[in-house]
Formats: C-alpha cells, sequence, structure tokens
C-alpha cells in the first residue's frame, strides 16, 4: 500500500499547497478537518501528520485543537505556523500574543542542524521564509530544541529528535519560502521514511481497478463538458469499462465558439465513446433573461443543468452510475473546517445529486490536483491540446457577461474571446498561461470609428498564471501584443469600441468576474 500523509487542516488558506508540496515529493497525502476524532486519525494509517496554520489563536477557548492521540501514535508529526503553535500548547510549551507580530517576509537565523535541515539548511545560515502570525511560543515543551529563530520568534523552528515531532512558525508550503519544498520532501521522506511511488502510472492503474470493483456489470453516464476534467475522468473510465459507458454534453448555449462540435468530434471518432449532444441553449438562456445576479445565474444553470441531464437519462436506459469530475480541491473545500479556505468557492455541488436521480457516484478523480489531472490525461495518451486547454467555469459564459445574458451579447463575447485565445496560440503563449478568457462589461462607451461616433460595449481581457489555480498572478503581456489584440477585436467585432486588460493579482480565496 502507498505511503500516506495526513494533513489536518485548522482553516488555513494554504492548507491545500501544503498537500501539493508532499505529493510533488511523491508521497500521497490528504486533508481532512482538524478536529476529527481519534478513530478517524487511527484509520487513516498515517506515516506522518502535518498540522497546518490557520486564523485562529492557541490562547482562545473556542480555537480548533486536534484530538490528543496525533501525539501518540508513534510517527512524526510537523506543526506549521498556528500548527508549531497547537503542538507546543498541548506537550506543555508555551504560547502567547507576541508584541512584534511578523507578517510577510522574514528571514531565519539556523542556530542547529536537525534531520528536517538535512542538506537543505546549514547552521549559521540566514534564510528567507514567509510569517503570518500573532502569537508566539515563548517556551518549549519537554524534549524539544530551537533549531531556527528571528528578531521576533525565538523559536521559529523547532524540533525534538527522539519523537520526531517538528514546528515551525514560517510557513514552508508558499513559494516565498525558496527552500520550503524541500524542507517538507525532507520531512516526509528522510524524517518519515515515506518511499515516494506515488506516481499517476500507479494511480491509472489503482483507479482502472477501483472502477471495475465498483460499477461491476452496472452502466455509468458521464456530464462531458469538453474540459480537462470530465474529459480525463471520462476516457479513464472507457479503459476501465468501455461499452458500459455512455457519455452526454449539454449544450446550455453557454459554451465557447465550436466547442460543443470539438467535443463530438473527439470522443465519436477517437475514442469511440457513445455520447448524447443534447443542445439545451434554448432552454437555458429563457430561464436566464432577465437575471443580472451572479449566483441567480448560478442557481438557474445548476438546476436546469441536472432537469436536462435527468431526462437525457432516462432517454439512456438502464444507468447505474452517474460519473463527475471532481477534484481533491473541490472535496477539500465541501468539508473545510470554519476559516478562509471554507469560503473560497460557491459553486461546487460535491455530492449533491437530487435523491431521485437513485444514480451512484463515481468520482475517480477525486483524489487529485488540477495538475495531477493533466499528468494522467497524458498517462492516458490524451492529446495535449486538451490536456493543456485552460480551464473554463461550469456556468460557462454566463459569469463572463455581468449583467442580464442575451444572445448577441453572448455572440459578441464568443467573438471576442476567439480573437484573443487565437492570438495568444499565434504568439506561442498558450501554454505558458494558465487561463485566459474575455469578459463583456455591462458598460458602454463613446468613441469614434472613421467619421462616425459609436456607443458600444466595453470588453476586458483576463491571462493569468498559476499552478495550482488558487493563487494567480497576471501575465505580463507587451504593449505590441495587446495592441493588436485590441485593435482586432474593435475592427472585427461588431458591438465592442473598448478595450482593457486585467493585471489584477489573485491572493488565495477569490472568485474573478461573479
Amino acid at each position: 500500500m502507498t505511503d500516506r500523509v495526513l494533513i489536518l487542516d485548522f482553516g488555513a488558506q494554504y492548507s491545500q499547497l501544503i498537500a501539493r508540496r508532499v505529493r510533488e515529493a511523491g508521497v500521497y497525502c490528504e486533508i481532512k478537518p482538524g478536529n476529527i476524532g481519534a478513530g478517524e486519525i487511527a484509520a487513516f494509517g498515517a506515516r506522518a501528520i502535518i498540522l497546518s496554520g490557520g486564523p485562529a489563536s492557541v490562547t482562545e477557548a473556542e480555537s480548533i485543537v486536534p484530538d490528543a492521540s496525533v501525539f501518540k501514535l508513534g510517527v512524526p508529526v510537523l506543526g506549521i505556523c498556528y500548527g508549531e503553535q497547537l503542538m507546543c500548547s498541548m506537550l506543555g510549551g508555551k504560547v502567547e500574543p507576541s508584541d512584534h507580530r511578523e507578517f510577510g517576509r522574514a528571514f531565519v537565523d539556523v542556530t542547529a542542524d536537525c534531520a528536517m535541515f538535512d542538506g537543505v539548511w546549514g547552521t549559521g545560515a540566514r534564510e528567507q521564509v514567509w510569517m503570518s502570525h500573532g502569537d508566539r511560543v515563548i517556551a518549549l515543551p519537554p524534549g524539544f530544541r530551537a533549531v531556527a529563530t528571528t528578531e521576533g520568534s525565538p523559536f521559529a523552528a523547532i524540533a525534538d529528535d527522539k519523537r520526531h515531532f517538528y514546528g515551525v512558525q514560517f510557513h514552508l508550503e508558499v513559494v516565498h519560502t525558496p527552500h520550503g519544498a524541500a524542507l517538507i520532501q525532507n520531512f516526509v521522506r528522510k524524517v518519515a521514511g515515506c518511499v515516494g511511488d506515488w506516481t499517476m502510472a500507479a494511480f491509472k492503474a489503482r483507479a482502472i481497478q477501483a472502477i471495475r470493483a465498483q460499477v461491476g456489470d452496472g452502466h455509468v453516464i458521464c456530464g462531458l463538458s469538453g474540459g480537462v476534467d470530465s474529459s480525463v475522468a471520462a476516457v479513464l473510465i472507457h479503459e476501465a469499462i468501455g461499452k458500459q459507458l455512455v457519455c452526454v454534453l449539454v449544450d446550455t448555449g453557454l459554451l465557447r465558439a465550436g466547442e460543443a462540435e470539438q467535443v463530438v468530434k473527439l470522443f465519436r471518432d477517437r475514442y469511440n465513446i457513445p455520447l448524447i449532444h443534447e443542445d439545451a441553449s434554448d432552454e437555458f438562456l429563457a430561464k436566464l433573461a432577465g437575471v443580472s445576479d451572479p449566483e441567480s445565474k448560478r442557481r438557474i444553470i445548476g438546476n436546469t443543468f441536472i432537469e436536462v441531464f435527468e431526462r437525457v437519462a432516462k432517454r439512456a436506459g438502464d444507468v447505474d452510475f452517474l460519473a463527475q469530475g471532481t477534484l481533491y480541491p473541490d472535496v477539500i473545500e465541501s468539508v473545510s473546517v470554519k476559516g478562509p479556505s471554507a469560503v473560497i468557492k460557491s459553486h461546487h455541488n460535491v455530492g449533491g445529486l437530487p435523491e431521485r436521480m437513485r444514480l451512484k457516484l463515481v468520482e475517480p478523480l477525486r483524489e487529485l490536483f488540477k495538475d495531477e489531472v493533466r499528468a494522467l490525461g497524458r498517462e492516458l495518451d490524451m492529446p495535449g491540446t486538451l490536456i493543456g486547454r485552460h480551464p473554463f467555469p461550469g456556468p460557462g459564459l454566463a459569469i463572463r457577461v455581468p449583467g442580464e445574458i442575451t444572445r448577441d451579447a453572448l455572440e459578441i463575447l464568443r467573438c471576442a474571446d476567439l480573437i484573443f485565445l487565437e492570438e495568444i496560440r499565434n504568439a506561442g503563449l498558450y501554454d505558458a498561461i494558465w487561463q485566459a478568457f474575455t469578459v463583456l462589461l455591462p458598460v458602454k462607451t463613446v468613441g469614434v470609428m472613421g467619421d462616425a461616433r459609436t456607443y458600444e460595449r466595453v470588453c476586458a481581457l483576463r491571462a493569468v498564471t498559476s499552478t495550482d489555480g488558487m493563487t494567480a498572478d497576471f501575465y505580463p503581456f507587451d504593449m505590441g501584443f495587446l495592441g493588436r489584440v485590441a485593435n482586432r477585436i474593435v475592427n472585427e467585432v461588431r458591438g465592442i469600441n473598448r478595450v482593457v486588460y486585467d493585471i489584477t493579482s489573485k491572493p488565495p480565496g477569490t472568485i474573478e468576474w461573479e
């Protein structure tokens, strides 16, 4: 069985990044709420446990604490920020509010060696880290020693070598701690002794066996959007059970230009997967008429999708299972403890099927992050043009048209979006960008085209770089590129006379253009 690391989440906005770093070290891990019981902790069978950060203070009575059994299982434990403070508080140390709070970039002085620093940090080194705390440890529990300090944190890193307990006041998981990933790898590989055999080839083989065991002789229906997640899920399931799978593409009228036709061609012609193409665009757009509120749009689209999908499922015949491209971030956010990570997204419906559908869920990707899904797609020999495709939101273009949705507005947006993506590909930049799209703003401006005045819409361009979709920064296009795109859109798309570029960065927990 693959080695497993358990991450206990105390509401940290960076918990998913901890998991990413552990998996990058080749070790499987899962995130669970920090207050799960002793039985669930023991049943997980972890080789090591990591305690995340969090927004609370251990000095407050209502703060979330882990079950004391985490320190009695005989496995290594790493506490990060709030996790270090929990460890000290629960094992006999002392934590108090600090008069020297540390937020942002800081530098630690390495004062001693320890197993977690081996080959990464040496005694006497001064290393950059990322701090985010208002409390500090002022007394260590028995058995611990300080191995790194800062001006505001005399116990910035601590170690109990005998029990293999480690704590750091800074955040190892973020890129602003340059060697943080290497320290996490040391913890899970060298300290905990995990083999590091978490690979996509191994996952693929295990997932195919699990699908066959779950489905048996039953039949599966899969909602196929053409995006990376549902496409990889469909191909994986098809490899496992073949003709027992049927896919359904519900055309909501909110897809990008030519998207439905591309999906039908790929899955019918290349993979020979039975595919039902249900054009329900009139139904969706009729229900969205006059609606401007983004959350109302989401609810209407979600409810209508279920209604249409249910009708198609009945026509498809005897179906026992519904396949979904649920990813691990969706699962985490659906069970997260109270904190920033609990409110990142409001549109996922993990396991939220109506009871009347009486279909059991098949979610073969629910253990994977987005980049791992792409790696699985490559393992399945899927085309790079599909695997590298930019993410597309479930509600489609509905949230790229702030305000009321009309057919004219959608057509204007499709044309502008097509030009933007075409120019990105022409410039060889598509794979360097995580996501690029256009937004048709509910604003009109006066312009002059030729000898005539115009009064038309404003189009916003958005392109970001990211590795995990949690944080993002705008892509730094040169002005020549932006000039070409703007010129083409204004000249070729009737209804737009001005183009702007969004250079906002995206911190964890924010939602864009909604």
